[in-house]
């Protein structure tokens, strides 16, 4: 479907959902009275939106064995929230959270299928997804599907046991779900999520073409431990207009100009960040990210602390909420609730008439993803460009030979970077390492 913002839409601010008693592993023996705790509290910032991560574990733990009761949990989920005044996105394939990996047996091991190409797998996920949206389509809070969380890290060469993907494997995995999305629940912005891999990682199936192109919105995820804080520094430019540089690469990649973009993840990680500097990154995040065009909202993560009861998590991931494990509103998120007032009425973006070019290959696949990744050319200009107080766009070479393109955009300059001129080592993300404390 198509999905439009309007001048008089207010932002939308909200949290990714982590509950504070039992993380994610709640969903095994769900405790409506403790989603209502943390509700409010969320509510008490003024938020009004939260993203779920029902476990694919838990709904569907055998490929023909979709749980009704977990099934009906989610409802209960989404329709506490409408009593608290808050929408909820809902992700289905759920898949990969905080280091863990939440695969059902009859994916892998002895019953190892590509999740993203083999038939019987693609089947079970077009039921999963086509169960909930029936029981979701008539929620009147219900703001559609993410079809998982930065499920291309399952094809990521880095991961562990990769199902490798091409281009247009992970394309036709993509909308085979989201049709599926639509179909079951039809006239909701369902979109889909990847880690920054798609936009970094060379040789990745998932494309930057694939974020910007499919689902009814852009979804943007940042993170600074991504190579951006360890090379310039936490509170630097880079790491302060990180998720601005990521929406802006969005936008390049668009073929629909008013597409919304959704900057769906974006937290204060304690391995770039000292406790007293993440409010400040927080503000000067937001407010950064809240000058670009046709965004749609910011979804914080997380809601709630991991609790230190839970073994085994990387560090930063105990202490990346909004509010403590008990509820307590940390000063990250005292700050959040300070600046949505003002921040909730739309302003006119301000003039990006300057481009900075990504070369593309037949394909709009980039030329060099290295290149646009932390340290590389595309993402260094981007950063002097901004040092010297310029608000850049990001234009493919496709359309940087289209003047009609240019034009629609307002660019009249162009910045060619050369794709030599610093070489920077192979991504990778750092938010998986767990110290062995045995």
């Amino acid at each position: 479907m198509t999905f439009a913002l309007t001048p008089d839409q207010p932002l939308r601010f909200g949290a990714n959902y982590t509950p504070a008693t039992e993380w994610m592993h709640s969903w095994l023996s769900f405790n409506p009275d403790n989603v209502r705790r943390d509700f409010a509290g969320l509510a008490e910032l003024g938020l009004d939106h939260v993203r779920l991560f029902p476990l694919w574990t838990v709904l569907q733990p055998n490929r023909t064995l979709i749980r009704q009761e977990a099934i009906d949990d989610v409802h209960t989920v989404v329709d506490i929230a409408a009593e608290f005044g808050m929408d909820a996105s809902v992700d289905v394939v759920q898949g990969h959270l905080s280091s863990f990996d939440f695969i059902p047996s009859w994916l892998f091991t002895w019953h190892d299928k590509n999740m993203f190409t083999h038939p019987q797998a693609l089947s079970g996920q077009v039921e999963l997804v086509s169960a909930l949206g029936r029981s979701l389509a008539g929620a009147s809070n219900f703001l559609g599907f993410t079809l998982g969380n930065e499920t291309n890290q399952f094809s990521a060469k880095n991961h562990p046991s990769p199902w490798p993907v091409t281009p247009d494997e992970a394309g036709s995995w993509l909308t085979a779900l989201l049709d599926a999305a639509e179909r079951s629940a039809p006239g909701f912005p369902h979109v889909h999520s990847e880690y920054d891999a798609a936009w970094y990682m060379d040789g990745h199936g998932f494309t930057p073409a694939h974020a910007a192109r499919l689902g009814a919105m852009t979804t943007v995820h940042s993170w600074i431990f991504n190579g951006t804080a360890q090379r310039y520094g936490g509170r630097s430019v880079a790491s302060d207009r990180h998720a601005e540089y990521m929406i802006e690469m969005a936008r390049g990649f668009a073929t629909q100009p008013d597409r919304p973009i959704w900057l769906q993840e974006i937290g204060a990680p304690a391995n770039c960040l000292t406790p007293e500097e993440t409010p400040d990154f927080l503000e000067a995040t937001v407010r950064s990210a809240v000058r670009t065009e046709n965004l749609w909202g910011v979804t914080w993560w997380c809601s709630h602390d991991v609790s230190r009861e839970l073994a085994d998590y990387p560090e930063l991931e105990y202490t990346l909420g909004l509010l403590d494990n008990g509820g307590g509103v940390k000063p990250i998120g005292q700050r959040f609730a300070e600046i949505i007032p003002e921040l909730r009425q739309r302003r006119p973006a301000p003039a990006r008439n300057v481009g900075i070019v990504i070369p593309v290959d037949e394909n709009e696949i980039p030329v060099s993803r290295g290149a646009m990744s932390p340290g590389g050319a595309i993402f260094q200009a981007w950063v002097d460009a901004c040092a010297e107080g310029i608000d850049p766009a990001i234009v493919t070479s496709k359309d940087a030979e289209n003047p009609a393109a240019l034009a629609a955009r307002g660019i009249t300059e162009l910045i060619r970077p050369m794709l030599n001129a610093t070489v920077v080592e192979e991504y990778s993300s750092n938010n998986t390492v767990v110290e062995d404390t045995a």
